[in-house]
């Protein structure tokens, strides 16, 4: 929930992005206080994976600003490790290790990078596996399993560096209609523990049920953004208006 007298923990300020000549993201300014649950949504192409992804420089920008947890991301490679330390991210595709066992797979990063004992990060992970409703599936390997069980596999993962920030994108948009609950399920679950949260999506459902606020992007700008009874009930602008008419319908 938002803490308007607290320092933000994310704080992005007229960020632009080009790819090319393409002007991707255009002035984009935003403030995430810890534990609030924000929602991205708007039309494909306005730009709101490429913001995301420029949270934990998976992607550069080309001027503005991005501070994550009081740390300015810079080109400083010790910052850009820092910020990656403190942000989980779920994929669109679930990027398990195909050779390694469900468990191998969440545990591999608190081992390599936190430098943790096998059996301390074992406990761990074999928790978070609990935690998001897949412990027996521990020794299986990411192809024996369905593809929500496999997202479920990713969010333990990033859950594993213990982060406190999660950025999801479109983390349901690649599974099975049937499979899409179980992966949003997990979400609300952690949305509603308090972790500090970005999520992509065009599931409204879920975004009414959990996001403390809205975004909608749309040609690399933020058009509106709002809580979601706010978005839902009394949008401001044509085009978010436009949008919303065309997902809800489906």
């Amino acid at each position: 929930m938002r803490d308007e007298t607290r320092q933000p923990i994310i704080t992005a300020k007229n960020v632009n992005k080009w790819y090319g000549h393409f002007h991707v993201l255009k002035d984009v300014n935003m403030e995430v206080h810890k534990g609030e649950v924000i929602v991205i949504f708007g039309p494909s192409g306005s730009g709101k994976s490429s913001f995301i992804r420029c949270i934990n420089r998976l992607e550069e920008y080309q001027s503005g600003q991005i501070v994550v947890d009081g740390i300015e991301l810079t080109s400083d490679i010790r910052n850009i490790e820092r910020i990656r330390m403190e942000t989980g991210m779920v994929f669109q595709q679930f990027n398990l290790f195909p050779h390694l066992t469900v468990l191998e797979n969440v545990i591999l990063a608190p081992v390599q990078v936190r430098k943790w004992s096998k059996d301390k990060a074992t406990e761990l992970g074999q928790q978070l596996l609990q935690r998001v409703g897949i412990p027996e599936q521990a020794e299986k390997y990411p192809g024996q399993l369905s593809g929500g069980q496999q997202q479920r596999v990713a969010i333990a993962r990033a859950l594993a560096m213990q982060p406190r920030i999660m950025l999801f994108d479109e983390p349901t948009s690649a599974l099975d209609p049937e499979m899409i609950k179980e992966v949003l399920d997990v979400m609300t679950e952690l949305a509603r523990s308090g972790m500090t949260m970005l999520v992509v999506t065009h599931e409204m459902g879920f975004a009414k049920a959990v996001a403390d606020r809205m975004f909608f992007f749309d040609k690399g700008q933020i058009v509106e953004s709002g809580t979601p009874q706010d978005i839902f009930t009394n949008p401001q602008e044509d085009r978010t208006k436009l949008f919303l008419s065309q997902i809800l319908t489906h």
